[in-house]
């Protein structure tokens, strides 16, 4: 009997030699970006809001947060994925005008092609290292970014040159008075590499906010954090409520549990950093 023919999904090599594929989601609509069988990002085309990995709903709460509702916003993103974030951004916030940093080409050709952006879209590609990439937007931008993304993988870890006391400066350097930082932390047992970076973005940033599922915010299982930062205080007013409504509950820490959590956590610096942790393959086991 001939087998059935099974087209493969799209996909392209990397400059790190790893596979970076398009796969339709087989627990929601949409499709998701792996890298190196890792899931990366998730983008559902016919609605862009559907925000799929809690992380990245947590992200977008924070976003939702800022200014008036549906004000448009200037962003830099570190990091392309599958453009979820921005995309969220256009959908929600008309007008808004986005720089994407991504260092491989190839990927973003992939996501292009595959993963079409929304008509319309203000979103600029620019190729690179998401840290040398800072120095190289438009001077006009410096001073005047709502929102910076720092979401940052290679392969299932962030690279060490964007966890430390100097990348957070030069991307401080971008932010509008009361603009906000928002970096996607991954981490497991005990988060030692959490509370370094929460005490490193602290050291730059006034007003720090930790927002995770509450088993990985007690370092009982590894997950992803988002850290949120800026000079100005953060708009939390909405944000446990609608952290505590699940799907998996999720805690918002703030003030003297935010000090807490980084309290002895030594700064890191170029010449000490270290890439985040690497996770278990079996965590992305479906």
């Amino acid at each position: 009997m001939a087998r059935a023919h099974v087209e493969e999904p799209p996909q392209t090599r990397l400059g790190d030699g790893t596979i970076a594929r398009v796969v339709p989601s087989a627990y929601t609509g949409g499709y998701e970006l792996e890298v190196d069988g890792t899931p990366q990002s998730h983008v559902d085309l016919d609605d862009p809001t559907h925000l799929h990995f809690e992380y990245v709903a947590r992200m977008g709460a924070v976003i939702d947060q800022l200014r008036m509702p549906g004000q448009p916003l200037t962003a830099v993103h570190l990091g392309a994925g599958a453009l979820t974030i921005p995309r969220y951004i256009a959908a929600t916030r008309p007008g808004s005008r986005q720089q994407v940093i991504e260092l491989e080409q190839p990927l973003v050709d992939l996501v292009r092609e595959n993963l079409p952006l929304p008509k319309g879209a203000s979103i600029r590609m620019r190729i690179g290292d998401a840290r040398a990439g800072l120095s190289r937007l438009p001077p006009a931008i410096t001073g005047n970014v709502d929102l910076l993304v720092s979401d940052v993988y290679a392969g299932a870890q962030t690279p060490a040159h964007l966890t430390t006391l100097e990348f957070y400066r030069e991307a401080a350097a971008l932010l509008a008075p009361d603009g906000v930082l928002l970096i996607n932390v991954a981490d497991g047992a005990g988060l030692a590499f959490a509370r370094r970076q929460v005490a490193t973005v602290s050291a730059v940033l006034d007003h720090v906010i930790v927002l995770a599922e509450v088993q990985t915010l007690k370092g009982r299982r590894f997950g992803n954090l988002v850290v949120a930062a800026s000079r100005a205080n953060l708009p939390t007013e909405w944000l446990p409520r609608l952290m505590a409504a699940g799907p998996h509950p999720a805690k918002v820490a703030e003030g003297s549990e935010v000090r807490e959590f980084a309290r002895s956590a030594r700064i890191v610096t170029d010449a000490d950093a270290v890439a985040s942790p690497k996770p278990a393959a079996s965590l992305f086991e479906r």
